[in-house]
């Protein structure tokens, strides 16, 4: 693969995002990750996934510059729809996936977290949705995924005011299952990792399963609901104002059109 890094040991497969500088997700890299769940599903050898970043990002959210190639709302809606598949398809994956979370989870990094079953942090990891500062939302199943772990409020403070959270408010929140120094997050995670891999493979699938009746009923319809706002959202003057001045590097002006 082009982006994607795997090695199993001990019953755990190790996959490593490598798409420098940032991890952006783009749709290469989405459609990997969906080969790779299906390389290891019917994989004995493999009974739990550990997901992180290489260099300083786990991944710093979805290749914007791939948005300026996509000219309509339905183009668009398919787009996110296109992730929302895929990552959907991690949290009901048979098998348990992992994020190990160092420097910045944001946008569809974090969307691509909150898929996974857990979240392991660092303690001064950066995880946030910071898509309205572009004039876009989350289209990857982030603004049905965050209130199920924050709350409806603290979800709607993390999208409203783009400002991310620190891995041990993470945790606080309720976001992530446990914060670790930098230089032990992986060693933590692939301990955890094999412990569960010990487990019965039957008895993990049916809990992943069962899990599934967790999610608010609503939850499909949320986002097919996401995927057509991302779609009518994104053809907006403010969407194209918010992306270019992120290419920019500059303050987006926007007037509401």
């Amino acid at each position: 693969m082009e982006f994607l890094k795997w090695k199993v040991e001990e019953g755990v497969a190790i996959v490593t995002i490598a798409r420098p500088p940032a991890n952006a997700l783009s749709g290469g890299l989405i459609a990997e990750i969906n080969e790779l769940l299906d390389a290891v599903e019917n994989d004995d050898a493999v009974r739990v996934l550990v997901l992180h970043g290489e260099g300083r990002f786990f991944s710093a959210g979805a290749d914007i510059k791939e948005f300026t190639d996509v000219a309509t709302g339905e183009e668009f809606a398919k787009l996110s729809n296109h992730g929302q598949v895929v990552f959907e398809r991690v949290e009901t994956f048979p098998k348990p996936v992992i994020a190990a979370i160092h420097g910045a989870a944001l946008g569809g990094g974090l969307e691509l977290a909150m898929s996974c079953h857990m979240r392991f942090v660092t303690e001064k990891a950066k995880l946030g949705l910071p898509e309205l500062q572009l004039g876009i939302i989350p289209g990857f199943g982030g603004t049905q995924r965050l209130p199920r772990y924050v709350g409806v409020a603290k979800a709607a403070e993390m999208m409203f005011t783009s400002d991310p959270i620190s891995g041990i408010e993470a945790v606080q929140w309720g976001l992530a299952n446990r914060a670790f120094a930098e230089e032990t997050l992986l060693e933590e995670t692939l301990k955890l990792a094999k412990k569960i891999a010990k487990k019965s493979p039957i008895a993990l699938k049916t809990t992943i399963e069962t899990l599934q009746y967790a999610k608010p009923a609503s939850f499909h319809e949320g986002i097919q609901a996401e995927a057509a706002s991302f779609g009518t959202v994104f053809v907006t003057e403010d969407a194209k104002e918010g992306i270019q001045a992120f290419i920019e590097k500059r303050e987006p002006v926007f007037t509401g059109k």
